[in-house]
Formats: structure tokens, sequence, C-alpha cells
């Protein structure tokens, strides 16, 4: 490459994507997409089913209990989507960290400041916002996580409904802001709502993934050897009193996601690609489908808007995570300099803060372990994880239409391959091969034209014989 040709990547904040990473974001966001839809589906099913005269058989159902007692796992259909399914979920998002931290966004710090400190201030706004309405309303401040979480899935189910796309530059920084979120949720989970220990299913939880950890360094394969010692992880970590979750996280994390000579992908992102479906199609939709189903009506959706506790879930996803995404990021652009893409504006990174207010399955999730002992708050709580989210959901939709020509031009321009070698014109246009390929397909199109000018030429001459 000549040295005074461009980069192929713009290192800008919100710049042009690396090719490889342009790729896995497409791949990653489009099953998170068609998962999102799935979870809309969900969730709608769950309040209809739950506020129709069949709600008795909805709440029997979600309430039976199932699982061999002996092992300490007779727990409720409920209990088993949220403590069971959810490890899936959380497993793929340990494999999605582990690959931004050794391949992707954040493996460079600098490239990893922004949205970090974005994350980190979309987590302690929505947080400081509960914290200062229930303090002012003498309220509980038992829920003060609850608005901190954003549902990647959801929110690109908003964008597939509302008919807009984004470009990859904001979907990646939407997926990074989301990996960085699932990281800390994570830590939410286990720092906060860790019950009483039992030491010796903790110990074999680690001893277990100490041996899952040797086996992948051995590069042992066979799915028939990790799945049941996988369950068995699982098992005991929920056993511990540590969130079972969280074992599936440390599996994750435990992949490697780094190619080697001869590998097209990493292990990592080969069972990421056989997993995610498995997440987003099935377990996180089913978690939704019993997690989500709360009585709806006028006084139950006053009271959202009335009282302290759900009054700052609502205010935490709404307020507190378009704020605190988008000052977290202005301020960290301001402090390190670093310039804004031109074809996009602050207004842009307003709109995905707001979009990010989207909290649904990580939020549902904590609601359930900050109120556990008590069900009509609980409830109220996931009525306000709803609410909010709605509002979110409406108020992005808003602001990312009135900017739908600005995205759609910069998709068809990132999208255009006028050489039709299947790479993204936008990469190659640094390199002199490209410019000869479109050289020879210009000289092509000017010999076909001059040939089409010829013989239009000589049937006019013929029209204009006389008879």
């Amino acid at each position: 490459m000549p040295a005074s040709a461009p980069p192929p990547t713009d290192r800008r904040f919100l710049g042009r994507l690396s090719l490889p990473e342009r790729r896995y974001v497409a791949d990653a966001l489009r099953t998170e997409t068609v998962g999102g839809v799935l979870l809309l589906a969900a969730a709608i099913a769950a309040i209809v089913w739950a506020n129709t005269p069949l709600k008795d058989s909805y709440a029997s159902l979600r309430d039976f209990h199932i699982g061999p007692a002996a092992l300490g796992l007779d727990l409720s259909i409920q209990h088993w989507a949220a403590d069971g399914l959810l490890a899936v979920f959380f497993f793929v998002a340990g494999i999605e960290l582990k690959r931004e931290l050794v391949a992707g966004e954040l493996r460079d710090p600098k490239a990893a400041a922004l949205p970090v400190i974005a994350a980190i201030c979309g987590m302690a706004a929505p947080a400081l916002v509960y914290a200062l309405v229930n303090a002012v309303g003498n309220g509980s401040m038992d829920g003060w996580a609850v608005p901190t979480a954003t549902d990647i899935a959801f929110a690109l189910a908003v964008l597939a409904v509302i008919g807009t796309s984004l470009p990859s530059a904001l979907r990646a920084f939407l997926l990074t802001l989301a990996v960085v979120d699932d990281l800390f949720a994570i830590l939410i989970i286990a720092v906060f709502f860790t019950g009483d220990l039992n030491f010796a299913a903790l110990g074999g939880a680690f001893a277990g993934l100490a041996l899952f950890w040797l086996l992948l360094r051995k590069n042992v394969r066979g799915w028939y050897i990790y799945v049941p010692l996988a369950l068995t992880i699982w098992g005991l970590m929920y056993n511990s009193g540590v969130h079972a979750t969280i074992a599936g996280v440390a599996m994750g994390l435990m992949l490697r996601c780094t190619t080697r000579e001869g590998e097209e992908y990493s292990p990592g992102e080969h069972i990421e690609h056989l997993v995610r479906p498995l997440s987003a199609g099935l377990a996180v939709p089913l978690f939704a489908l019993f997690s989500a189903g709360v009585t709806v009506s006028g006084g139950a959706i006053g009271d959202v808007f009335t009282q302290p506790v759900t009054l700052g879930v609502v205010l935490g996803l709404v307020v507190g995570k378009a704020v605190g995404i988008f000052g977290g990021t202005w301020l960290a652009a301001r402090f390190t300099k670093a310039e804004l893409n031109p074809d996009l504006s602050w207004p842009d990174v307003f709109a995905v803060a707001s979009l990010a207010g989207i909290g649904f399955t990580v939020s549902l999730l904590i609601g359930e372990l900050a109120f556990a002992g008590d069900t009509a708050l609980t409830d109220e709580v996931k009525a306000a994880v709803l609410i909010g989210s709605l509002i979110a959901a409406v108020f992005a939709s808003v602001l990312l239409k009135l900017r739908v020509r600005t995205y759609q031009a910069m998709i068809v321009d990132e999208e255009r391959d006028d050489d039709q070698d299947g790479i993204p014109d936008v990469y190659e246009e640094h390199t002199p091969e490209y410019h000869l390929r479109m050289a020879e397909i210009y000289e092509r199109k000017a010999a076909e034209h001059r040939e089409r000018a010829e013989l239009a030429g000589a049937s006019r001459s013929e029209g204009d014989r006389p008879a």
C-alpha cells in the first residue's frame, strides 16, 4: 500500500468499522433482531394472557414446580426460565465480552474508552435518578439496579418494527454499550444478589469450571462432554447461593475468541454462532413469557407514576439512561478530543442513548431478585419496567425517524459494491486494484454504449431512406 494511502478504517468516534468487525456486528445484530421480535411477541402474549379470563391458567403454569428436589432443583417454571434459560443468554454475553476484549472494539483502550465510559455513566445515572426519587418519596432503595440494564434485542426489535436501521458505526456503538452493560449487570447480580453461601457447592462449581477450562486448553472436543459438565456447574452454582447465571458467564469467558493459523473462526465465535439462536430465539422469549405477565389496569398504570419505587424505575430508564449515556459520551469525547464522524451529529448519539433506555430482560430479572419477598411490589416493578421501556422506545423512535434519510444514505454508501467483488467499495477505494477493476468495468460499458450508438445510428439511417 502506498505511504500516502488513507487507512481502511476510520478511527474517529463513530467512524467506519473494519470489514471483519462490520461483518461480525451485522451477523450478531441480525440474529438479535429476529430474537428481539420474538421477545416482543412473547412479552405481548404474556400481558394478554395475564389480563384475560385465562389468567388463572397463566399463573398455574408459571408457578408449576418441576425438577429433582434431592438436588435442590424443585423449581417453578418461572424460576427455571430466570435461572436456567437466562444462563444461556449470559453464556452468549460472556462470549461477546471475551471477543470484544481480545478481538473487538474493547481490545484497544483508546477506542474502548468512549463506549465504556458511556456504558458506566448509562448505568450510574439511572441508579442515581432512582435513588433521588425514592429519597424524596421515602421509597425503597432496594430497586436501584432495576433501571440500569439495556436490552439490545428489544431495542433492535423496535428498530425492525418502526422500519428503520442504523449505520454500522451506530449499531456497533449500541452493541458495545450492551456488552459492557451486561458485564456490569453480571457484577451487580453477583455482588448484591448473592444469598447465604454454601461453600461446598461453591467449591464444586469452581472445580467444575477449572475442569472446563482445562479441557478447553487441551483442545478436547465433543458436546457430549461439555454439555453435561456445564449442567453440573450450573446446578452447583445455583445451590451455592450465587445466582446461577454467573456460571454461564464464566464458561463463556473461558472460550478462546482469537483465531489460529488455518482457522476461519475462533472456537468462541463458532459456539456463539450455534448458541446465539437458542438464546435469542428460545431462552429469552420464554423468560419474557413467564416474567412479563403482569396485571394491567388504569389504576395500576396510575400507581406506576405515583409510587416512588415504580416512578424511579420509569424515570431511571427514560431520563437516566439517555442523560447518562449521552452525557458520558460527550464529556469523554471532549476530554479525549475525539472527533465525531462528520456524517453523524450529537443528536444521533442522543437518539441511540434514548434507545438504550429499553431495559427489559435483565431489568425484569433484577426486579425479581430485588423484591423477591414481595410479590405485589415485584409485579408493580415489572409494570414499571414495561412502561418505562415503552416510553423510551416511542421517544427514541421519533428521534431516529427524524434522521432516517441520513441513515439510509449512509447505509447505501456503506453497502455499495460497484465492482461486484463482494466487498463494499468504501473498504477498497484506497487500493489501486479497485480503481483498475472499475476502469475495466467502465471501459466495457463504454464499448457497449459505442456499439449501441452505432446500431442506433444505422437503424435511423435505414428509417430515413425514401420508400
